[in-house]
């Protein structure tokens, strides 16, 4: 499900890390793992009077997802088949911001635990670690179409080994990648085609 935010943050991002396996890790990445790693931590405990469970695993037949919650808060609701509603709680580093790779990727785990508690979750939130604050987030029809386009749109990219071209823009200075990604220079029409001729005929 990461592979979402990726792919929404950026389509070549994904691929890159999805296809190609490639990773370059940079203060900001250093900070979301090491944020990521106590929140994934397995284990439930009991918070106003609801059971919240780390780490938990998830998955989605049908749009073939998987991946993992940091939480996600089961609340008594009698109107529930299962007795309970999923309130998903994605951490994120940084500060609020309104992000929709975010909320994306927050939407694909409330849909995983709809089939696996078969009950509506409406809502979620995405906390910041900078800001100690939640962001609630409603799961309403637009979100909801634009993470199911998304994971098809994933799922296309890989199974034709696409690597999209680059698109750069202010979201790439902020990008672990861009010194793999090189988007500026291989934007450039032409650019890298002549770098491969003079390469190939000898030429500095």
């Amino acid at each position: 499900m990461s592979g979402l935010q990726h792919l929404v943050y950026c389509e070549r991002q994904a691929a890159l890390i999805h296809i190609e396996r490639a990773w370059e890790e940079d203060a900001a990445t250093a900070a979301g793992r090491i944020v990521h790693e106590r929140a994934d931590l397995p284990g439930s405990d009991f918070r106003g009077g609801a059971k919240v469970v780390r780490g938990m695993a998830l998955r989605s037949e049908r749009l073939g997802l998987f991946g993992r919650a940091d939480a996600v808060e089961l609340r008594d609701d009698p109107t529930s088949p299962s007795g309970v509603r999923p309130f998903p709680v994605e951490f994120k580093r940084g500060r609020a911001k309104n992000l929709l790779a975010d909320k994306v990727q927050l939407c694909a785990q409330a849909m995983c635990l709809e089939e696996e508690f078969h009950t509506g979750v409406p809502e979620g939130a995405l906390f910041y670690g900078a800001s100690h604050r939640r962001v609630a987030v409603q799961f309403d029809e637009q979100l909801r179409g634009t993470t199911e386009r998304a994971a098809a749109r994933l799922h296309e990219l890989i199974r034709s080994w696409t690597v999209p071209p680059p698109e750069p823009g202010p979201k790439c200075r902020r990008c672990s990648l861009r010194d793999i990604c090189q988007p500026w220079a291989l934007s450039e029409s032409g650019r890298a085609r002549r770098h491969l001729s003079r390469i190939l005929e000898g030429r500095p």
